[in-house]
Protein backbone atom coordinates (compact mmCIF):
# COMPACT_ATOMS: atom_id res chain seq x y z
CA UNK A 1 0.00 0.00 0.00
CA UNK A 2 2.65 2.58 1.13
CA UNK A 3 4.82 1.53 -2.23
CA UNK A 4 1.84 2.11 -4.18
CA UNK A 5 1.58 5.80 -2.70
CA UNK A 6 5.34 6.34 -3.08
CA UNK A 7 5.17 6.88 0.46
CA UNK A 8 8.83 6.24 1.63
CA UNK A 9 9.18 3.94 4.49
CA UNK A 10 11.59 1.45 6.52
CA UNK A 11 10.98 -2.16 8.19
CA UNK A 12 12.30 -3.05 11.28
CA UNK A 13 11.78 -6.63 13.12
CA UNK A 14 12.44 -7.30 16.18
CA UNK A 15 12.18 -10.45 18.71
CA UNK A 16 8.96 -10.78 20.61
CA UNK A 17 7.22 -12.84 22.65
CA UNK A 18 3.33 -13.03 24.11
CA UNK A 19 3.51 -11.75 27.88
CA UNK A 20 5.77 -8.61 26.44
CA UNK A 21 3.22 -7.07 23.48
CA UNK A 22 3.02 -3.42 25.30
CA UNK A 23 3.91 -0.36 23.40
CA UNK A 24 6.35 0.55 25.81
CA UNK A 25 8.15 -2.64 24.99
CA UNK A 26 8.04 -2.61 21.33
CA UNK A 27 9.24 0.94 21.30
CA UNK A 28 12.34 -0.17 23.07
CA UNK A 29 13.57 -2.50 20.96
CA UNK A 30 13.10 -1.02 17.77
CA UNK A 31 15.06 2.01 19.59
CA UNK A 32 12.20 4.81 19.78
CA UNK A 33 10.51 6.12 22.57
CA UNK A 34 6.90 5.03 23.21
CA UNK A 35 5.52 8.43 22.00
CA UNK A 36 6.68 7.58 18.76
CA UNK A 37 4.87 4.09 18.23
CA UNK A 38 1.62 4.02 17.35
CA UNK A 39 -0.96 1.44 18.52
CA UNK A 40 -3.99 0.62 16.94
CA UNK A 41 -7.01 -0.02 18.92
CA UNK A 42 -10.29 -1.57 17.14
CA UNK A 43 -13.37 -0.51 18.82
CA UNK A 44 -17.81 -0.63 18.20
CA UNK A 45 -19.64 2.45 18.01
CA UNK A 46 -23.37 2.34 19.27
CA UNK A 47 -24.00 3.89 15.68
CA UNK A 48 -21.30 3.55 13.42
CA UNK A 49 -20.37 0.02 14.25
CA UNK A 50 -16.50 -0.84 13.84
CA UNK A 51 -13.88 1.61 13.80
CA UNK A 52 -10.70 2.30 14.80
CA UNK A 53 -8.11 4.49 16.89
CA UNK A 54 -4.46 5.35 16.52
CA UNK A 55 -2.48 6.25 19.60
CA UNK A 56 0.61 6.75 21.12
CA UNK A 57 2.26 3.95 22.64
CA UNK A 58 2.30 6.37 25.94
CA UNK A 59 -1.07 7.55 26.16
CA UNK A 60 -4.22 5.84 27.01
CA UNK A 61 -7.47 6.17 24.30
CA UNK A 62 -9.92 8.72 25.79
CA UNK A 63 -13.57 6.73 24.76
CA UNK A 64 -15.37 10.01 25.39
CA UNK A 65 -13.65 12.11 22.88
CA UNK A 66 -13.58 8.77 20.14
CA UNK A 67 -17.52 8.81 20.75
CA UNK A 68 -17.94 12.27 19.93
CA UNK A 69 -15.58 12.78 16.93
CA UNK A 70 -16.64 9.53 15.46
CA UNK A 71 -20.59 10.50 15.85
CA UNK A 72 -21.46 7.56 18.06
CA UNK A 73 -23.11 8.28 22.38
CA UNK A 74 -20.30 5.31 23.34
CA UNK A 75 -17.34 3.33 22.09
CA UNK A 76 -16.24 -0.05 23.60
CA UNK A 77 -13.07 -1.70 22.66
CA UNK A 78 -13.95 -4.95 20.68
CA UNK A 79 -12.91 -8.32 22.40
CA UNK A 80 -9.70 -9.96 21.86
CA UNK A 81 -10.93 -12.71 19.68
CA UNK A 82 -12.67 -10.82 17.55
CA UNK A 83 -9.98 -8.71 16.13
CA UNK A 84 -8.81 -10.90 13.41
CA UNK A 85 -11.94 -11.80 11.80
CA UNK A 86 -12.43 -8.15 11.59
CA UNK A 87 -9.18 -7.04 10.54
CA UNK A 88 -7.23 -9.67 9.23
CA UNK A 89 -4.69 -9.41 12.25
CA UNK A 90 -3.57 -10.66 15.77
CA UNK A 91 -3.26 -8.45 18.74
CA UNK A 92 0.14 -6.96 18.89
CA UNK A 93 0.18 -6.97 14.92
CA UNK A 94 -2.96 -4.85 13.81
CA UNK A 95 -2.24 -2.32 11.74
CA UNK A 96 -3.87 0.41 10.82
CA UNK A 97 -3.08 -0.32 6.79
CA UNK A 98 -4.26 -2.83 4.70
CA UNK A 99 -7.26 -4.24 7.11
CA UNK A 100 -9.53 -6.73 5.58
CA UNK A 101 -12.18 -3.89 5.32
CA UNK A 102 -11.52 -0.24 5.72
CA UNK A 103 -13.24 0.94 9.01
CA UNK A 104 -13.08 4.55 10.02
CA UNK A 105 -9.63 5.44 11.37
CA UNK A 106 -8.94 8.17 13.93
CA UNK A 107 -5.42 9.23 14.17
CA UNK A 108 -3.73 11.27 17.44
CA UNK A 109 -3.39 14.75 16.26
CA UNK A 110 0.29 13.93 17.32
CA UNK A 111 1.36 11.81 14.60
CA UNK A 112 0.77 14.70 11.53
CA UNK A 113 3.53 16.71 13.60
CA UNK A 114 5.94 14.00 14.12
CA UNK A 115 9.18 13.33 11.87
CA UNK A 116 8.90 9.79 12.41
CA UNK A 117 6.15 7.37 13.92
CA UNK A 118 6.05 3.66 14.05
CA UNK A 119 3.26 1.22 13.06
CA UNK A 120 2.73 -2.40 12.66
CA UNK A 121 3.43 -3.87 10.12
CA UNK A 122 1.08 -6.33 10.17
CA UNK A 123 2.40 -9.19 12.30
CA UNK A 124 3.87 -9.53 15.83
CA UNK A 125 7.80 -8.60 15.24
CA UNK A 126 7.79 -5.73 12.87
CA UNK A 127 7.31 -2.20 12.37
CA UNK A 128 6.62 0.54 9.94
CA UNK A 129 8.89 3.96 10.36
CA UNK A 130 6.91 6.65 8.46
CA UNK A 131 6.65 9.99 8.58
CA UNK A 132 3.67 11.50 10.93
CA UNK A 133 2.11 12.65 7.55
CA UNK A 134 2.72 10.04 5.53
CA UNK A 135 0.83 7.77 7.83
CA UNK A 136 -1.88 10.53 8.08
CA UNK A 137 -2.17 10.52 4.28
CA UNK A 138 -2.02 6.38 3.40
CA UNK A 139 -4.35 5.70 6.46
CA UNK A 140 -6.96 8.69 5.13
CA UNK A 141 -7.56 8.93 9.40
CA UNK A 142 -9.27 11.51 10.66
CA UNK A 143 -6.95 13.62 12.49
CA UNK A 144 -8.45 14.35 16.10
CA UNK A 145 -7.44 14.47 19.96
CA UNK A 146 -8.63 11.25 21.25
CA UNK A 147 -6.11 11.07 24.13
Amino acid sequence: MLDSLHIPYTQHEYDWDEDHLDAGTVAGKVGLLPEQLFKTLVLKGDKTGILTACIPGDKELNLKALAAVSGNKKVEMVPVKEIQALTGYIRGGVSPLGMKKKYPLYLHASAVTAELVSISGGRRGLQIFLAGKSLAQAAEGKVCEIV
